[in-house]
């Protein structure tokens, strides 16, 4: 085996590392790839990788069609996220800032794993030590866990086939390279070929594996995007600065709803989960306060109700400040224009800012009529009715178009106390919601007369 390499864009072949490929000029596109030797084949195919010599053509009606069955990891939230608990020979991809309790959350889960599954711990970046003082922090010093530091792949999957385990967890993915490169530890090819001799050990013998990635200052998993590719399930763990809250998304999920919220409270025990977060997401004033509203979200399969914040100011400047938190800034912009056109009502010469509360980022369409309440409740200093919700896309005609869960969303109003909730039209209930009076609306002339 020797090192060779190549051009990502052209896939030209070079003898030697290049800041610019020769043939098609494109810069920073070479990469290491590794070159076989004659005569002896493709090394991925051999030793742990452990694929057959020859593949052999199955009848789509041959194939048991039998569901996967999941196992519960004993943690909630997690398996919520996960899409029902662990697959076996899935492979799990969990991503998140520095600290923000990735080993922690995965070292619960494997401490109660472990009584009554085979789980081994693989740590590249603690000592034993090191993580068996968490684990006495955490209240699991006693859990029948196997641990192993250890970086280099091929040792990982030797002690791997020799123990066998049910679950096996590689903290972090960054750390972990392979003898067959000559790139070091965290290099894009060493992480993608690391991930791919891991991804194929866990087809091959049914072991649950989660990969700890690390991100970039920009939020993304850091390496070749490649590996998200790779895996069955991209999990973020995010949480802000000075906050106990901890959030984990499904970004991507073979087995479950992407976008699915699993939420945690950061204490120093460890994660507690949170199975309320409705809760948590609002505030509750004591007094009624202009530029709040209530919107009733959907995160996957579990509805949840956040408090949207505005506040609107007079501008000293000639372009007018747009900022928010857990919004996209496009389309409060968007927003502020259809208010104009179809409200009759301007900011052109007033600073908007939009919060959520709680960290939570909202990408659907539903929190556009909340966010246009609350700016125009702080616009008016007039505060809206405390038990007062509201769901809703606004379009570009100023009609409120209908939002997936109508029922749900409604029934988790009424769980919390809410007495009022504005509605499209779409989504009006066929029968009457006992404790609520639902307010459906065609068009954003109809929701500004509600109120």
């Amino acid at each position: 085996m020797k090192a060779a390499y190549a051009c990502a864009a052209c896939g030209a072949s070079l003898a030697k590392w290049a800041g610019q490929c020769p043939e098609c000029q494109a810069w920073n596109s070479v990469e290491e790839c590794r070159s076989a030797i004659p005569g002896k084949g493709n090394p991925r195919f051999s030793g742990y990788a452990g694929v057959a010599a020859r593949s052999e053509v199955i009848p789509l009606g041959a194939v048991d069609s039998t569901e996967q069955t999941t196992r519960s990891t004993g943690v909630a939230e997690l398996d919520r996220v996960l899409g029902g608990g662990l697959v076996a020979g899935s492979v799990i991809l969990l991503g998140g800032d520095p600290g923000i309790g990735k080993s922690t959350l995965l070292t619960q889960t494997l401490a109660r794993l472990a009584s009554g599954m085979r789980a081994l711990y693989v740590s590249g970046e603690e000592s034993p030590q090191q993580i068996r003082l968490r684990a006495q922090r955490l209240g699991a010093a006693d859990a029948k866990l196997l641990l192993l530091p250890e970086t280099c792949v091929e040792q990982i999957l030797a002690v791997a086939d020799q123990q066998r385990p049910d679950v096996l967890v590689v903290d972090s993915i960054q750390t972990v390279y392979t003898q067959q490169l000559q790139s070091a530890p965290g290099a894009v090819a060493q992480v993608r070929e690391a991930t791919a001799q891991l991804v194929q050990y866990a087809k091959r013998s049914g072991t649950a594996v989660f990969l700890v990635g690390h991100v970039t200052k920009e939020g993304a998993l850091a390496g070749p995007r490649v590996l998200e590719h790779m895996v069955d399930t991209v999990l973020y763990f995010e949480g802000e600065a000075g906050s106990q809250l901890r959030l984990i998304r499904a970004i991507k999920n073979r087995f479950g709803a992407v976008n699915e919220l699993g939420v945690f409270a950061m204490t120093d025990r460890g994660l507690k989960e949170v199975s309320n977060p409705s809760a948590i997401f609002l505030s509750r004033h004591q007094e009624q306060v202009p530029g709040s509203s209530i919107l009733v979200t959907r995160e996957g399969s579990r509805p949840m109700l956040v408090e949207v914040q505005a506040l609107v100011d007079e501008s000293p400047l000639a372009n007018p400040r747009r900022v928010t938190l857990g919004l996209e800034q496009n389309r409060l912009a968007m927003l502020l224009a259809v208010l104009h056109r179809h409200g009759g009502i301007s900011t052109y010469d007033q600073d908007v800012y939009v919060n959520v509360v709680g960290g939570v980022r909202i990408t659907e369409t539903a929190a556009d009529l909340p966010v246009l309440l609350a700016v125009l409740s702080s616009l008016r200093d007039r505060p809206l009715p405390k038990d007062l919700a509201a769901f809703g896309e606004v379009g570009l005609s100023g009609e409120i178009r209908p939002v997936p869960s109508g029922q749900e969303r409604l029934m988790e109003a009424v769980k919390h106390g809410f007495r009022r909730v504005i509605v499209p039209q779409a989504n009006a209930p066929r029968k009457p919601i006992k404790g609520l009076e639902v307010l459906p609306v065609l068009g954003l002339a109809d929701a500004l007369q509600s109120i």
